[in-house]
């Protein structure tokens, strides 16, 4: 009876689980193991999540790892192997770092490409808009559905150059073409004295050049 009691008196012995994937010892890394059906839903967020960052996090977590042993290690001399490891980890991890900002860049550069050429398809349309402003015919429902998609591509990066912006300015043959050459009084030479047709930019790039008229100045 009293074997018993001593027996339930026992304590189940305290358990470590070491989870570094890295091995202290031998600096190679460990097999781990399957998820289990409680990591599933885990699982599944990380598979949505960006696979870059993935990677980038997993480089951060064995660095951490290879922190972790070397600071374990009680003799003062490192191990070759383990040393030629953690040079490895830190050039991987630098070759990833610019990976990630040519991928970055590169995703901008077509952003940015597909954003010009959409543009550059919807000039017709904003040409005959402008037809219709101008002949009186923009009212209605049709000049507040107009007025939402100007604003709509103006909040992408759209600049237009028309009468209102262009007249009067300095001629600058980077974004305006010299269709006529006439002497003006009220206008300074080679200032833009008309616009014959909307020029239009986008994020300082020409979609398409605004056709002018610049003054020869008073003769």
């Amino acid at each position: 009876m009293s074997d018993q009691h001593n027996n339930e008196e026992e304590q189940e012995p305290i358990r470590f689980t070491d989870k570094r994937r890295i091995d202290p010892e031998t600096g190679q890394l460990r097999d781990q193991p399957a998820p289990d059906d409680a990591d599933a839903g885990g699982e599944a967020a990380t598979e949505q999540a960006d696979p870059l960052s993935q990677v980038e996090d997993i480089l951060n977590a064995a660095g951490s790892d290879s922190e972790e042993a070397e600071a374990a290690e009680e003799e003062p001399a490192q191990d070759d192997e383990a040393a030629a490891l953690r040079e490895d980890l830190q050039r991987l991890q630098a070759e990833f770092v610019n990976y990630r900002r040519r991928v970055e860049r590169d995703r901008d550069v077509a952003k940015d490409n597909a954003n010009f050429s959409m543009l550059e398809a919807m000039l017709p349309v904003l040409d005959d808009v402008d037809a219709a402003d101008a002949a009186g015919d923009l009212e209605g429902p049709f000049a507040a559905i107009a007025r939402k998609m100007v604003t709509t591509l103006e909040g992408i990066g759209l600049v237009k150059h028309d009468a209102d912006t262009l007249v009067g300015e300095p001629f600058d043959p980077a974004h305006h073409e010299a269709m006529l050459r006439q002497p003006s009084s009220e206008v300074a030479e080679e200032h833009i004295v008309q616009v014959l047709r909307n020029g239009y930019l986008y994020n300082d790039r020409v979609l398409r050049a605004a056709q002018v008229m610049v003054s020869a100045g008073d003769e």
